[in-house]
């Protein structure tokens, strides 16, 4: 009997370029792409392997699935119902694919805060002419600190590009021990109080687990020095957005460059829209060229490592959703 992949739906169209490329590259293996539902639950009791998101009802028909691979980074809540955690099949992801791009994300918030474009781009809307004192509202990077919440490959890239500007890095890691190249020191999460008040910018790349949901609410914010810079473009149910709203308005917060919401899309009616010194951008942090040739080619390695009994790389600790 051939080792089967079902490719769930929705399909798109990348989806359905990986069916046929795959179908290439490793032809032993059968490739099943169900466009509905029902061509779903069809083919669930005969896959090996499968790749999107699983429900129960399909999970309780998989007689034979070993493998679930998501195609992004840190799937929606919801993804790892009880039963697939209690499941012994391996779920992979495609983490890692985007540190340059969130990197780059990241940096570019930084260096607006650092240089007060949060202040100046409103100006330019209102054709306002405006100078501060001198000196006044810009950040001297070689005596910043940023405190890096979640030093994966996110983080690590990021502790790279910020110290060539001079940043000093630190970071809190629930896994990692030794720090990456341009951090200072890494501390483990429960440190995370204690290093807030060090903290310029505060920058959040943490996915959203059972640890970290709520992470940042007002007691969090209130522990931050007064005046440092909030980023968060790890996931948008780590931070509770009425508490930064209320953080902004007294100025415990002196800004916040967000890419990910606790309700996305972020309301019209949203006080962060017009909130002073928040730039916001919609959920595009990970975008940028050879996104789907990257999510490929994670697919594609695990796809021969799986028929050659190897061990997969990016695998999930399915308890804690990463």
């Amino acid at each position: 009997m051939p080792t089967r992949l079902l490719l769930l739906p929705p399909q798109l169209p990348a989806t359905r370029d990986w069916a046929q490329r795959l179908s290439t590259a490793c032809p032993e293996l059968e490739v099943v792409v169900a466009e509905s539902d029902a061509e779903a639950a069809a083919a669930i009791g005969q896959a090996d392997a499968a790749v999107g998101t699983l429900t129960p009802a399909l999970l309780a028909a998989a007689g034979r699935l070993r493998w679930l691979h998501s195609p992004l980074a840190a799937p929606p809540a919801g993804y790892f119902f009880p039963e697939l955690t209690a499941h012994p099949l391996t779920v992979t992801n495609v983490r890692g694919i985007f540190n340059d791009h969130i990197g780059a994300h990241i940096l570019s918030f930084v260096l607006a805060f650092a240089r007060a474009l949060h202040r100046y781009i409103p100006q330019q809307q209102r054709s306002e002419w405006k100078q501060p004192p001198r000196y006044e509202g810009t950040v001297y990077l070689p005596e910043a600190t940023a405190l890096i919440v979640g030093v994966g490959g996110i983080g690590a890239e990021t502790a790279r590009l910020l110290s060539a500007f001079g940043v000093t890095v630190i970071g809190t890691d629930a896994l990692r021990t030794e720090a990456p190249e341009g951090m200072a020191a890494i501390h483990p999460p429960e440190q995370l109080d204690a290093l807030l008040p060090q903290a310029d910018f505060v920058i959040v790349t943490v996915p959203h687990t059972p640890a970290t949901e709520g992470l940042f609410d007002r007691q969090r914010f209130q522990r931050m020095k007064c005046g440092a810079f909030f980023i968060n473009i790890g996931r948008g149910m780590t931070t509770r957005l009425d508490d930064l709203v209320e953080a902004l308005e007294s100025g415990q917060v002196g800004g916040a460059g967000l890419d990910v919401f606790e309700q996305e899309p972020l309301p019209a009616s949203h006080p962060l829209w017009t909130q002073p010194g928040v730039l916001i951008t919609p959920h595009v942090a990970m975008w940028g060229p050879y996104y789907n040739e990257r999510r490929y080619a994670v697919l594609r390695d695990n796809c021969a490592r799986f028929l050659a009994g190897q061990p997969l790389i990016n695998v999930v600790d399915k308890a804690n959703w990463f």
